[in-house]
């Protein structure tokens, strides 16, 4: 006889389910977190676990793992999944764990999706196909692939910068419509009006999170819900304040402390990222200056100025 209750039950489980699912968990502050490296050269663990403290500690919200400012086409298969199995121990779901899962070889990530380990892990970061550079269409189909395989919500990466092409808007909502479990995208164009045009026509369960600190507050004031940030390795507390006001809408002081952060923004770029947040975290006495070629570090001069100013902002802050 048909079991109505267990039907029933079934049913309602697995809707839950996927509501839980298409839900986004990453808003407010999030930190792109740094790979910090010893001087031989290897992963420097215990220097990594404090930051994660530090992270956690100061406000933020979640973590972002393995993204760009990592430094992850520099880290080993090895170095990668017990970066992934540590932190995923040592946070111990205390906040969201966004990791960095994407690539050029769609069938390639599809098959990490397929094969790897997820737990722990609340959902990935993947970034546009970078170098082959596709079509509008072709990528539509590279993260339909993706959608269909991953077994936890997906965040979309938009950033041409680095990958030399920018996903429309009309793409981007394609997939947010199509895709239950696409629930945000990192926007990092550059392009206001096109980001603007994605939070106007979104669907619900979408969001837009700003993936450049500098255009964070305005981005917003516009509807984006929080940040992927390089600069809160180094002060959460400081900015996790900022994106707070302006998701409360208390804009003017919100602004405030944006204007404060905006030589800081340039001059942690100016070198490259993570250079300039890498100096700025030795700086602070939590992590060894060292990058991974072909990266290397700040000049001096752009040191001594970031240094100079974060003491600024400490004291008006």
């Amino acid at each position: 006889m048909w079991d109505v209750s267990a039907f029933f039950c079934t049913f309602v489980c697995e809707n839950i389910q996927i509501s839980f699912m298409a839900q986004n968990k990453f808003k407010g502050l999030g930190v792109a977190l740094v790979t910090p490296f010893a001087s031989d050269g290897s992963v420097d663990w215990a220097a990594l676990y404090r930051l994660v403290e530090f992270q956690i500690s100061s406000g933020a919200d979640f973590l972002c793992v393995m993204g760009t400012t990592a430094e992850t086409p520099t880290l080993s298969a090895e170095e990668k999944e017990r970066i992934k199995k540590d932190l995923v121990e040592r946070v111990a779901g205390r906040v969201p764990i966004l990791l960095g899962c994407g690539g050029n070889n769609t069938a390639a990530v599809v098959n990490e999706l397929q094969t790897a380990d997820f737990t722990g892990i609340d959902g990935i970061l993947s970034i546009c196909p970078y170098y082959n550079k596709p079509s509008q269409e072709g990528l539509y189909q590279h993260f339909k692939a993706i959608a269909k395989a991953s077994p936890v919500p997906v965040v979309l990466y938009n950033v041409p910068g680095r990958t030399g092409v920018n996903m429309t808007a009309e793409t981007t909502l394609r997939l947010a419509r199509e895709f239950d479990n696409i629930v945000a995208i990192k926007e990092a164009s550059g392009n206001i009006s096109q980001m603007d045009d994605i939070i106007k026509n979104k669907p619900k369960n979408f969001d837009v999170i700003s993936g450049d600190d500098g255009i964070t507050f305005p981005l917003i004031t516009l509807g984006a819900v929080g940040v992927i940030s390089v600069i809160g390795n180094a002060l959460p507390r400081e900015f996790s304040r900022m994106v707070r006001l302006g998701l409360k809408g208390e804009y003017r002081q919100a602004l405030h402390i944006h204007h404060k952060f905006t030589e800081l923004f340039k001059l942690l770029f100016v070198d490259g990222n993570p250079a300039g947040v890498k100096a700025l975290l030795n700086e602070m006495g939590l992590i060894e200056n060292n990058l991974r070629l072909p990266l290397v570090p700040a000049q001096l001069n752009t040191e001594r100025r970031i240094s100079e100013i974060v003491k600024e902002l400490r004291i008006k802050l």
